[in-house]
């Protein structure tokens, strides 16, 4: 059996028979929570968790705000998956490695995929604090989460990337943010490996070739997620603004999480808005 299938299965197969053990179905909609939104885990009911590092092939983060679990409950009275936090290519970590995940959700029966993240603010008109909808991404690094030997069952070699992020969840996302009265930036996200932040020269270059937020996440799982077919949306909260563009100032990452944290109750409160919408659409 091919290697990756096999690790694939096992994985699913343990969370599978820790949910039923607990008496829990696979919901249709995961989340996964990037810097600042990990406190939504903590208000799951009836919940199941299960450290990532207890499942098979899993890969472990090795970023304090990262805390890495899998969470199986109902959030606001809706049932959901929580992945709270993700690995990243620039902890060591493979894209195929980092990715897994999402292929495991796919394998149990999820179907819509929602990823937030922590982004740098590249367009002039952002603010520290918005939340921007990702209508489309670029990555210029030529390392792929779909390269190499390529089988069927875990999707197209050459797929197309033009409705990477659904329409009709973007939709939702705007309905949502609406109702709520919040602020909905959009934009294009663009991708950088890190874990150093962009020079100001890249940034220039970021903004000329039309990204409006940067950062390290999101895109090789999106690539992955089209591949397999799931439904996908994104949301960034921009939590600094990227380097060159405010005069004095310098990135860091404890400026990120006092943002993301700043920002986390507008952004939890739309995202659980979006998950009940996405579940009963």
């Amino acid at each position: 059996m091919n290697e990756r299938i096999a690790c694939l299965e096992k994985a699913t197969a343990y969370v599978r028979e820790r949910l039923q053990q607990a008496g829990k179905t696979v919901p249709n909609v995961a989340l996964v929570l990037g810097s600042g939104l990990g406190y939504l885990a903590d208000e799951l009911t009836d919940a199941v968790r299960i450290p990532y590092e207890e499942i098979p092939h899993f890969p472990h983060s090795t970023v304090a705000s990262h805390a890495g679990f899998l969470a199986v409950g109902n959030l606001n009275r809706v049932p959901v998956l929580l992945c709270s936090g993700r690995t990243h290519y620039y902890e060591g970590y493979t894209f195929e490695t980092v990715t897994f995940y999402v292929r495991v959700l796919k394998a149990l029966g999820v179907d819509t995929l929602v990823l937030t993240n922590a982004a740098g603010g590249v367009n002039t008109s952002f603010s520290v604090g918005d939340l921007m909808l990702i209508t489309d991404h670029i990555k210029l690094c030529a390392d792929s989460p779909v390269r190499g030997p390529s089988d069927e069952r875990l999707g197209a070699r050459f797929f197309d990337m033009t409705h990477t992020y659904t329409p009709r969840l973007q939709a939702i996302a705007r309905e949502a943010a609406q109702t709520l009265s919040v602020p909905l930036k959009e934009g294009v996200y663009f991708f950088m490996g890190g874990p150093q932040f962009e020079t100001p020269a890249e940034i220039r270059m970021i903004r000329l070739l039309g990204g409006d937020a940067v950062g390290m996440s999101t895109v090789p799982e999106a690539i992955v997620a089209a591949q397999c077919g799931l439904q996908l949306l994104g949301i960034s909260c921009i939590t600094n603004m990227a380097a060159g563009m405010v005069a004095g100032t310098e990135v860091s990452d404890d400026e990120v999480v006092v943002a993301a944290g700043a920002a986390s109750h507008t952004f939890g409160e739309l995202m659980k808005l979006i998950v009940a919408k996405a579940a009963t659409a």
